[in-house]
């Protein structure tokens, strides 16, 4: 090998402080002045041409020759070499000036670039960290911005897209009060050291924006050392089963996970036969509204869950919380104690009222039987890995299912779970581009579910849907036919296209994501209440036809919880033939209630 000259040496040092930043430029640049300046000086007392200057002010006229980069002023009786020296040094300085002006304007480009990409750390206590965002998709920052009510709140995100882009969407998509600051910050979601710079150790908890589930589980494995040790929670979404957190780790790093189209499948099999009912769990999940809450009522210790429900008011009482544990629609006669919390159905934390003994629970009259729901018929178009999933959680009443065009790949295991549901299970192949072919798969039917292609792309998967639930709306609408359509969907925005009041629900895959992860990061201490409203064994949502449950006529709210929970059930509000929701009434509340409305309870079936 080549040994390096001298000029090798010096272009490979040259080149690493170069690499260095402005700074170390700025330091090369005031070397060489100085060097000019003790050099021009030598040159200038060795050649006499000083005249009676002294080496002090010698040096001072190069320094202010080269500093300012004017040419030096004549005298006669200097030398001529004097001046012409001088020129040297004012030549030297424009080199320098144009110089450091173009590091100084570099720098301040660098600094105006690292602003704009949000690079600097963030100084902020009590934040929450929303890790990915994605345009379009805004009901997360809008859940967390309504959560926060009129209480000061950080919301800082980090992502990968730019950081003007991230504030531009925002800005122009989400409404963000005073009270709430949103910093946005480019990093690299699975990089420890750029997560690091959100400030994780101050904040109060972390969120993962619904993805994809690599860059869900990769960006929980870069967050999870960050926060061990902490009481920092991670809450984070996966769509398939396979791809859960191992609970064990989870737990070790405080990470909360759910699975989305397990969950999302719950929905749709609960929400198929009761048309509206998807609105419901909207109203339960989001922070617009009514929403559920841990609270303390002066006065409860030594009241039973029956008292509550005839004296709460503003608020309905639906479970208590007791070491830990909750438990959801509980006997009238289960007593509080100082340490319990009450679980309430409320708009706001702070608007449950207690109000005086009004009844006795044990002196209400025995009611007639609940007639069960008539038995019905519902048709599933499309399939993916959470049929199972619906068909084990549709409801009782549910008596056949009709698969189209079923591929066979769980033929088994399908047959298995409706025979252990005594449901009778068909299949019809058919062409779903043919109109012949729709109505003669619908015309029996009285319910109809659209699963979403989870192999397909979003977009792709959403387009079949649309396409699918237009011609199935055509055809209801051209033959005067009456069911009801609950459709899976992708995307919000994909959603919002086909919306309609024509008994269609949607369940929104991205939608229903954000509402979880905002309820999750609020109160994780909800998890077990949530579960099992999803779930088709214990308390569960319902929408009940009043004269089935004897509650027709003019009936206040407090006789209507009354005669409901004498039944099993809890009175959340009303849905009238118009779809229009009222959701928890005051308790001296009057309502007509009609054959056509529809009562929305909850409780066990």
């Amino acid at each position: 090998m080549k040994k390096p000259t001298f000029k090798d040496r010096f272009s490979y040092w040259f080149d690493n402080r170069m690499s260095k930043g402005s700074m170390s430029l700025i330091r090369i640049l005031i070397v060489f002045t100085i060097l000019i300046i003790l050099a021009l000086t030598f040159f200038i007392m060795i050649t006499g041409t000083n005249g009676d200057r002294s080496i002090i002010e010698v040096i001072w006229d190069n320094m202010s020759t080269i500093i300012n980069a004017w040419m030096p002023e004549y005298d006669p009786e200097d030398s001529l070499l004097y001046p012409i020296i001088l020129s040297v040094a004012a030549v030297a300085g424009l080199l320098v000036t144009s110089v450091l002006i173009g590091i100084v304007t570099s720098a301040i480009e660098e600094k105006i670039m690292a602003l704009r990409n949000g690079n600097s750390p963030v100084l902020e206590n009590d934040h929450v960290i929303v890790l990915g965002f994605y345009g379009g998709e805004y009901t997360l920052i809008r859940q967390l911005v309504l959560a926060a009510g009129s209480q000061p709140l950080t919301i800082v995100i980090g992502a990968e897209m730019e950081r003007e882009e991230m504030e531009q969407h925002i800005q122009e998509n989400v409404e963000v009060p005073n009270n709430v600051r949103i910093i946005c910050r480019t990093v690299d979601l699975f990089d420890p050291m750029a997560i690091e710079r959100l400030s994780v150790e101050t904040c109060r908890t972390i969120i993962i924006s619904p993805t994809d589930d690599n860059t869900t589980i990769k960006t929980l494995l870069a967050v999870s050392p960050l926060i061990k040790g902490t009481r920092i929670r991670v809450n984070a979404i996966t769509s398939k089963d396979e791809n859960r957190f191992p609970p064990t780790i989870a737990k070790t790093h405080n990470v909360t996970t759910l699975q989305t189209n397990d969950t999302l499948a719950k929905i749709i099999a609960h929400s198929c036969t009761q048309s509206g009912l998807s609105e419901v769990f909207k109203e339960i999940f989001n922070f617009e509204g009514s929403e559920l809450y841990l609270i303390r009522l002066p006065g409860q210790a030594g009241l039973t869950f029956g008292d509550m429900i005839g004296r709460v008011d503003h608020a309905v009482p639906v479970g208590i919380y007791r070491k830990g544990e909750i438990t959801m629609n509980p006997p009238a006669d289960t007593v509080f104690e100082e340490s319990d919390d009450l679980l309430v159905f409320a708009e706001e934390k702070t608007s449950a009222i207690l109000k005086p003994d009004s009844f006795q629970f044990s002196a209400i009259s025995e009611l007639a039987p609940v007639k069960p729901e008539r038995d019905t018929r519902t048709t599933i178009f499309g399939q993916n890995s959470t049929l199972k999933t619906v068909l084990r959680e549709v409801p009782e009443n549910v008596q056949q299912v009709t698969l189209v065009n079923y591929d066979g790949n769980q033929l088994e295991s399908i047959r298995k779970i409706c025979e252990e549901r005594d449901m009778k299970l068909c299949f019809d192949e058919g062409n779903l581009h043919l109109e012949t072919d729709l109505l003669r798969i619908t015309k029996g039917t009285e319910h109809i579910i659209i699963l979403s292609d989870h192999e397909k792309d979003d977009e792709e998967a959403d387009m079949d849907s649309i396409f699918l639930l237009l011609n199935l709306r055509d055809i209801r609408n051209k033959y005067h036919l009456r069911y009801n359509i609950t459709a899976e969907m992708r995307r919000e925005k994909n959603q919002s296209l086909v919306t309609g009041y024509d008994n269609t629900d949607f369940i929104v895959a991205s939608n229903m994501s954000s509402l979880f992860l905002a309820q999750l990061a609020e109160s994780p201490q909800l998890l077990s209440a949530f579960a099992e409203i999803l779930s088709n064994k214990g308390n569960e949502l319902y929408l009940k036809t009043p004269k089935n449950l004897n509650c027709l006529g003019n009936l206040s709210v407090l006789e209507i919880r009354n005669r409901l929970y004498r039944q099993g059930y809890i009175f959340l509000g009303i849905m009238d033939e118009n779809n229009e929701y009222l959701f928890n009434p005051g308790l001296d509340l009057k309502l007509e209630i009609r054959s056509t409305h529809k009562l929305i309870v909850f409780g066990e079936n």
